[in-house]
């Protein structure tokens, strides 16, 4: 018998090309991470100082060694005898949520009409829409001040509940007119066969298929809301202080009181910050709605 030589298959090695694709998505990995570093540091020495002392936040450089407190916290909270940030927040609270609330409410059928049963020139109105933002905000403060003053509404919270939503409105009817754009109109229209009329057309179908686009605008219009100091600032003393405004309290003619700035600007932040944790994944559906099909 001869014998035969038994090959052995070479081992497989990948191509160049699929090579390259793997070090350029570890290398734009690195480079993401890098990046959300970047942004993550300054909430985190913030969230640092905030547990110094007042003397040891001071210094400079800081010491990342310093002992902790929460003589910050305490005094933020009114421990101290300062004023209590309660009523502060309750009026962000409530300014927020409600104007958010009322945006969705006008800006859901307003979208309708533009997507699903589009109006005649919708671009045109879109446009319309989107270039009353372009007005800086202080151009519109002196008019918004003597109206405010002239109709007694002066210091009062649901002034800022109509400034917000029809500061959010134009905002959100952009953006959820590209969400509804993708409702399916066959749904629709075996709705409006079963005798379905539009209140029950936007509750029942529209909003349920859209809810992630719906969610994604409510949580952009309450940070919106939420951190707008302008207008509060200025149309605001005591009764309607928003949390905004009471941040800034701290900073006096006497100093600034880091430790505690660090503090407050973290408890204010709580909020919006728990509101995007809890919505990410709506957040994200909704913001990629339509890129992908």
């Amino acid at each position: 018998m001869s014998a035969t030589a038994v090959r052995t298959p070479a081992p497989a090695t990948a191509p160049p090309g699929a090579r390259g694709k793997r070090l350029k998505s570890a290398g734009l990995g690195v480079l993401a991470w890098v990046v959300g570093l970047l942004f993550f540091l300054p909430i985190a020495w913030m969230a640092l100082t905030s547990f110094h002392s007042e003397s040891d936040a001071a210094t400079n450089p800081p010491s990342f060694a310093a002992s902790l407190t929460l003589d910050g916290y305490r005094e933020f909270f009114g421990a101290g005898g300062g004023a209590s940030p309660w009523p502060a927040l309750i009026n962000s609270t409530v300014a927020s949520l409600t104007s958010t609330l009322l945006v969705l409410l006008l800006a859901l059928p307003a979208a309708y009409a533009l997507s699903i049963r589009p109006v005649k020139k919708w671009t045109d109105v879109l446009f319309f829409f989107l270039s009353t933002k372009m007005l800086p905000a202080v151009a519109g403060l002196l008019p918004l001040y003597l109206f405010a003053k002239n109709t007694g509404l002066l210091d009062n919270i649901w002034l800022l509940v109509i400034l917000y939503t029809s500061m959010n409105l134009p905002i959100a009817v952009w953006m959820m007119q590209s969400f509804l754009a993708e409702v399916p109109v066959a749904v629709i229209e075996a709705a409006q066969i079963d005798g379905a009329k539009l209140p029950t057309v936007l509750a029942r179908i529209v909003a349920p298929i859209a809810a992630p686009g719906i969610a994604a605008t409510a949580l952009i219009c309450f940070i919106f809301s939420w951190n707008e100091l302008l207008f509060a600032r200025v149309l605001t003393g005591v009764v309607a202080e928003t949390a905004p405004v009471f941040l800034t309290s701290f900073i006096t003619s006497q100093g600034l009181f880091l430790a505690k700035v660090c503090a407050a600007s973290l408890v204010i932040s709580l909020p919006v910050l728990a509101a995007g944790f809890a919505a990410q994944d709506k957040l994200v559906q909704g913001l990629s709605l339509g890129a992908v099909k």
